[in-house]
């Protein structure tokens, strides 16, 4: 299919052949009919992918900052790639359309294929001929509205928002700054609410517009005729609210808010402008600045958008799929009217010439459709119808294991990734791209744009949405799983069934009970070719300070400082109703670095934590009678290293700090050069040693025993958490 797509580093726009996005349950496939361009934040997106560096990093210094955060924990190499990674890879465009459903998940049962439905969010919503689209983020079209209204949808949802929040009554005097495509709906809105509307804007075609949809007088700010239309309304006394749907560096907007405003009058900010308030002016009227989060609440809640779990409407009357219905009730009853704002209808093969239009300002336009081709059956103006002990896990394999040829040395290892987010893009598929020996052959993603970067950037031969047809392809020796945590195991154990060598991402499992499924996947097919990404045993820094440490001849005590700092809000780190703990994802890293240093696995485990489980105290025993103190933080200082790691045993210590740096102290004093800015934590070495095991047909990096029992290690630090008792790990049964 194709959809459009931007470069951020180079600003070029194109039609991109992607693959078709898969239907995942809780959502529907939906064939765009019409999409709307919105000609204020779309273009200004577009216009800042075509600055320099340093006007990008101008235009967002909340990104510099997280740049700045990112070299001081990960290092200069770690963070260029990721940054880059970022900026070269293809954009989507677009948030608001109408279409057909094509095909309709698991759980969905209020659309049917063949509905019209309206589309929103900027990475379901796209400008591309199919979208996956979750339940929360569509509405079924009201018979007989036509499907070019109904995309105007999302915008409909930002106006309706914008307006709720200013709470106007029968009668109130409004101001609307901004006569843009929101700023129009906006005075529509306002006036189908009773409210006498002024309108502001330097453009006299949009002012005549405003006019002609509902403003009882629109006029240039910088004019008289803006205040005198107020100053006539009001009796004198100013506007009841002000929405300012401009956007901009100018902070006139604010300033005629405060003029025009009555004593303890509502400003609403619905668009992105200047916002530097004038303190005397708000503060002598009392003023009440709000802002209007797009759609409505629901919006940038992963739980309402993505898991589709709906607020209680006794609760939150309006969420963002209710104002999206409630915007296409008002389109079928005439009191909002669409077709107006129609500046400009161009094919969807046009897209990239249209936006070269806009941006040049040979295309004047308020709104801009783009027109698909209408599937059969549904042309494109046409309605649509109607303290226990627990046991780790044994590793059974029925009969010999799998047999895995050794192949000719000439032959490269064919592999396939199952995701290809920022961890894969970053920290993986840069060491495997340029690699001898190594053919990138498939990658998977839910999302089709993801799929088409990775291909683009690293060189695989093909990309899809399609799992079943990759894991049925013969000639792929190796999958790679790096998705979301909640799906590592099934897509472990359905990899493994089809006989595939597996790179997983940590963690292995979430559960006891998906461990067990990927035990039984072994057992059942004899392939134990498994490899967890446990990369830290093989940072070359570690290995060389294990080496310079020496063997032991008593037990040890290790004390593991991981100083993981808090994750932004709206992580899906924290999402721990389907990916688990933030610990239960990434504690196995420093379980098995602990576990490899020691020589064994751990066969209790005792855990505390801070109020809320920020802050946990891991406590591990080994066979032989070692300890080890694993200290997993939120709330230290991200300006303290991330781990820090001290082995003490037979009179030495081994002492790493991040790895930069490592010493070891006893009869003989150690210590590595320093690194500066380079911490190599192992993934290229790590997949080194995969991909030999792959070609060779010799023993995987790790035991499939030590992957286990560190996984149960993990596990078991819920456990011991919910029962205040160590538990015990038996060992395989």
């Amino acid at each position: 299919m194709k959809q459009v797509v931007q470069n951020y580093k180079s600003g070029e726009l194109t039609v991109l052949d992607v693959p078709v996005p898969g239907c995942k349950p809780g959502g529907v496939l939906v064939r765009s009919a019409y999409s709307l361009i919105s000609t204020g934040t779309e273009l200004m997106k577009v216009s800042e992918a075509g600055m320099s560096m340093l006007g990008k990093a101008r235009s967002r210094p909340d990104q510099v900052a997280k740049v700045v955060q990112s070299v001081a924990t990960n290092g200069v190499p770690a963070t260029y790639r990721k940054v880059m990674g970022k900026l070269d890879s293809w954009t989507p465009l677009g948030y608001s359309l109408c279409g057909v459903v094509e095909q309709v998940g698991a759980g969905i049962d209020d659309v049917a294929v063949g509905d019209l439905v309206a589309c929103a969010g900027n990475e379901h919503a796209l400008h591309a001929e199919l979208n996956w689209v979750p339940k929360n983020l569509y509405a079924r079209v009201p018979d007989g509205l036509a499907p070019r209204h109904a995309a105007f949808g999302t915008v409909g949802a930002i106006a309706l928002q914008g307006v709720r929040r200013g709470e106007p009554q029968l009668g109130d005097v409004a101001l609307v700054v901004g006569l843009g495509l929101i700023g129009q709906l906006v005075v529509q809105l306002l006036a189908a609410s009773g409210v006498r509307v002024v309108g502001a804007d330097p453009d006299p075609a949009r002012c005549e517009l405003g006019a002609r949809l509902g403003a009882v007088a629109c006029g240039d700010p910088a004019s008289a005729a803006v205040e005198s239309a107020v100053a006539e309304l009001s009796g004198g006394h100013g506007v009841d609210q002000v929405y300012l749907a401009a956007g901009g560096g100018s902070n006139e907007p604010v300033e005629l808010a405060a003029r025009l405003s009555r004593d303890r009058g509502r400003v609403v900010d619905i668009g992105k402008c200047r916002l530097d308030l004038p303190w005397n002016a708000y503060y002598e009227k009392e003023l009440d600045v709000r802002f209007s989060r797009s759609y409505g609440p629901g919006r940038y809640d992963p739980e309402y958008e993505l898991a589709g779990r709906d607020y209680p409407i006794g609760y939150v009357r309006w969420t963002e799929r209710r104002n999206l219905a409630c915007f296409l009730d008002l389109l079928d009853r005439g009191s909002v009217d669409a077709e107006p704002l129609v500046s400009h209808v161009a094919d969807f093969d046009d897209a990239v010439g249209t936006y070269r239009r806009l941006a040049d300002g040979d295309l004047k336009a308020v709104a801009v459709l783009f027109r698909y081709p209408g599937p059969a059956g549904h042309p494109a103006d046409a309605a649509a119808p109607a303290a226990p002990e627990v046991a780790v896990p044994a590793v059974r394999r029925r009969g010999a294991a799998a047999s895995v040829p050794a192949r000719a040395a000439a032959a490269p290892v064919r592999l396939a990734f199952v995701g290809a987010g920022n961890y894969a893009s970053s920290m993986l598929l840069p060491h495997l791209a340029r690699r001898d020996g190594v053919a990138l052959s498939t990658v998977v993603t839910t999302t089709a744009l993801s799929a088409a970067n990775a291909k683009r950037k690293f060189g695989f031969a093909e990309a899809t949405t399609d799992l079943d047809a990759v894991l049925g392809d013969p000639a792929v020796d190796a999958v790679f799983v790096v998705t979301r945590h909640s799906s590592h195991a099934e897509l472990t154990r359905k990899a493994l069934l089809a006989g595939k060598a597996v790179f997983v991402e940590k963690p292995l499992a979430l559960t006891e009970d998906e461990l067990a499924g990927v035990l039984a996947a072994v057992e059942e097919s004899g392939n134990d070719r498994l490899q967890v990404g446990f990369n830290r045993r093989f940072a070359p820094l570690l290995r060389q300070a294990r080496k310079r440490f020496g063997a032991r001849s008593g037990p040890a005590s290790v004390r593991y400082l991981v100083n993981a700092g808090r994750l932004e809000h709206g992580s899906w780190y924290l999402r721990q109703g389907t990916e688990g703990s933030r610990f239960a994802g990434e504690g196995g890293h420093f379980i098995d670095t602990v576990s490899w240093l020691l020589g064994g696995d751990p066969v209790a485990v005792y855990a505390v934590a801070t109020p809320g489980n920020e802050d946990l105290q891991v406590v591990l025993r080994y066979p032989d009678g070692s300890t080890a103190t694993l200290g997993y933080v939120t709330t230290g200082s991200p300006g303290f290293p991330k781990e820090t790691l001290d082995l003490v045993a037979d009179g030495k210590v081994l002492r790493l700090d991040d790895f930069v740096r490592a010493t070891v102290h006893g009869p003989e004093r150690w210590a590595s050069p320093r690194l500066s800015r380079t911490r190599d934590k192992g993934q290229r070495a790590e997949l080194a040693a995969f991909l030999r095991a792959v070609r060779t047909g010799g023993p995987m990096p790790v035991p499939l025993e030590s992957l286990v029992a560190t996984t149960s290690a993990t596990l078991a630090v819920r456990t011991a958490l919910a029962g205040g008792a160590p538990v015990t790990l038996a060992g395989p049964r």
